[in-house]
């Protein structure tokens, strides 16, 4: 193996004015966790719907899980950026994330529900990050979670839109 074949990952100390970031980083290891099987659920409930809303849920829900796949990306880059490895084991992605998989197959309403919760409890993640990353003068993290916040807010509004009686 050649000596630039053999570097490894690890952490550093980075000196940018933001304080303490190791609870950062957790917290946005958790909403990367999140974020990835939020974006796989949402995959398969794209490729699963059926029924009169098919077309609807199904662009919604394509718009959806291409937002979170790009986002997963900018939240991994922003752990390393403040020094930290990313998560390493699939194992412990799906074992930090809140969203569950429900026992059966759902119908399309019971999957806008079952999203719509799950888009709920990550912003939920992201409030509480919010406040973290800025109390440790994080604003570049804050401003991150901010936005997608926002981006599963919004998720969360349309779902519940969508399957109203």
């Amino acid at each position: 193996m050649t000596p630039a074949l053999d570097i490894k990952p690890k952490t550093a100390s980075v000196e940018t004015g933001v304080r303490d970031t190791a609870p950062i980083a957790e917290g946005l290891s958790d909403v990367l966790a999140d974020t990835y099987r939020l974006t796989l659920k949402t995959h398969i409930y794209h490729w699963n719907v059926e029924g009169p809303l098919f077309f609807s849920l199904h662009n919604l829900t394509e718009t959806q899980y291409q937002n979170m796949f790009a986002a997963a990306d900018e939240l991994a880059e922003r752990i390393r950026a403040l020094g930290h490895m990313t998560p390493t084991k699939i194992a412990g992605v799906l074992s930090e994330s809140v969203v569950d998989d429900l026992e059966q197959m759902p119908s399309a309403g019971e999957m806008c529900s079952d999203l719509e919760s799950d888009h709920m409890r990550l912003s939920h993640r992201l409030h509480a990050l919010i406040q973290l990353a800025e109390a440790r003068n994080d604003m570049v993290t804050g401003d991150l979670a901010t936005e997608r916040a926002a981006f599963h807010e919004k998720a969360a509004w349309m779902l519940r839109a969508l399957s109203a009686s």
